[in-house]
């Protein structure tokens, strides 16, 4: 955004790693599966799976078989998509709004109080169940599906696609991602970037903050009007 373009339209949040931490669920729910696989999965490769969707993230767990998971059948790996889905499903019953990482919802008041909508622009096909379980739904105005747009992250399908649920030129739409692919889907997309998280991983983003708390309506407005 330059000088002429500084008055946000919309924000359009990720949900994993920014409204809520539900990786720690993925984790559990992909090591369950690559366990019955006989694949080894530990934290240090399930970082390879942040910001991408589920059948992207099936294929690198079977990429680690000898033939790279090239004898599966199409049938196969969605049956083991569902079953990932079914275990991650099971383990976020429990997830509530305790779970809603901090400064969110002072966020999200901001903007309500400040007139701008906000979209969801998430992989997971459980964001709005997540949504309902936080307490959250009634401040996103869209939730953008992921399986409308023929590309996840980092292709910036599903930002545009938020952006134009509700409305607005993407040129004017402030993204916020923790992972390097949503940062890159966000760049694609023409949106000022707010990354995070760590620095170097997200280098790519216009506005980098080391954790949520430190997110800020009024900092982000000030830093892009100073640019």
């Amino acid at each position: 955004m330059n000088k002429e373009q500084q008055e946000i339209q919309a924000f359009i949040f990720d949900l994993d790693g920014v409204i809520t931490d539900t990786a720690k669920y993925h984790y559990e729910a992909w090591k369950q599966l690559a366990e019955e696989l006989g694949i080894h999965f530990d934290l240090e490769f399930n970082e390879q799976l942040k910001g991408i969707d589920r059948m992207a993230s099936l294929e690198k767990i079977l990429s680690q078989l000898s033939d790279g998971g090239s004898s599966f059948t199409l049938e196969q790996k969605q049956e083991w998509a569902d079953r990932k889905n079914n275990n991650y499903k099971r383990l976020i019953r429990t997830v509530d709004e305790s779970e809603i990482l901090p400064g969110i919802l002072e966020l999200f008041h901001d903007l309500k109080q400040a007139g701008i909508p906000i979209g969801l622009a998430s992989a997971s096909r459980n964001a709005g169940t997540l949504l309902r379980q936080l307490k959250v739904e009634s401040y996103i105005n869209v939730i953008a599906d992921p399986e409308s747009v023929a590309h996840g992250k980092p292709a910036p399908d599903i930002f545009l696609k938020a952006a134009e649920a509700l409305g607005v030129d993407p040129r004017y739409c402030v993204g916020v991602e923790d992972a390097e692919a949503g940062v890159q889907a966000i760049k694609s997309a023409g949106m000022f970037a707010v990354g995070v998280g760590d620095a170097e991983i997200l280098s790519k983003a216009d506005y980098i903050v080391s954790e949520t708390s430190k997110l800020s309506l009024s900092e982000i407005q000030h830093y892009m009007t100073g640019r």
